[in-house]
């Protein structure tokens, strides 16, 4: 009897470094299969896909907006920085040499540390969006270009985005004192003389906008960064549906 019990032990102990070795040598995308057969999980549902990309999305809202919201997270990204308006910057050379250089400066600088202040206020606003999306096209999202989700995301919410979002871009820049810096300008410029081109003093509009934009382009980094990388993905369900396109 001890005979049979230490065979049977030696047997467990083999089986299990072989087990051990076959995980050791699968892909991440192979692991994941393996498990999902072990748990018994049939093929993805429409729902499943659909919460998957959520979840997606709201990693990347997340991730995005705690980005641009820290100080130089806007004014230090080149991929998101706000610049000035365009009929101020067509005009930029002209306000440095009637001495503005420096109000010009400041303008620029506080027009991104309202959009950074405004960023993490956008977090709420997104996710409720992304909460709202149905599971229509949610294949077709999943199997699409590396940023069809945030594509979607942005072609159906935009708008509503904006209308939310700008009250507390307003907010922000009146903080930080854009809104009084870029007035200021604008106003000294339209007073000189002969001048043909002016300057729209409306911040608003303008900073919700490209606010906007560059959380946009921050999830879909996000979202390419989960489609690509297997350990992006924090959470089970998003390890299903993206190691589907493995």
């Amino acid at each position: 009897m001890l005979k049979s019990l230490k065979f049977s032990m030696r047997k467990s102990l083999s089986f299990s470094i072989i087990v051990v070795l076959l995980l050791a040598s699968c892909t991440a995308a192979d692991l994941n299969r393996i498990l999902e057969a072990a748990g018994g999980q049939g093929p993805l549902t429409q729902p499943e896909v659909s919460s998957g990309l959520k979840e997606a999305l709201v990693q990347g809202i997340s991730k995005g907006a705690d980005k641009a919201s820290v100080t130089d997270g806007f004014f230090k990204n080149e991929l998101i920085k706000i610049l000035l308006p365009e009929d101020a910057r067509r005009v930029e050379a002209t306000l440095r040499q009637i001495g503005l250089g420096s109000e010009v400066d400041r303008a620029l600088l506080a027009i991104n540390r309202g959009a950074e202040k405004a960023a993490i206020e956008a977090k709420p606003i997104f996710i409720s969006a992304i909460r709202q999306l149905t599971i229509q096209d949610a294949f077709a999202i999943l199997r699409g270009e590396p940023d069809a989700a945030t594509a979607f995301l942005r072609r159906t919410t935009e708008t509503q985005l904006i209308e939310l979002f700008q009250p507390r871009i307003q907010e922000s820049l009146n903080e930080v004192g854009a809104t009084k810096y870029y007035t200021d300008i604008a106003t000294t410029y339209n007073a000189i003389p002969l001048t043909n081109r002016k300057i729209d003093p409306d911040l608003n509009s303008y900073v919700t906008n490209r606010a906007i934009d560059g959380l946009f382009k921050l999830i879909a980094e996000e979202e390419l960064n989960i489609r690509k990388d297997p350990l992006a993905r924090t959470t089970v369900l998003m390890r299903r549906v993206f190691g589907e396109q493995d």
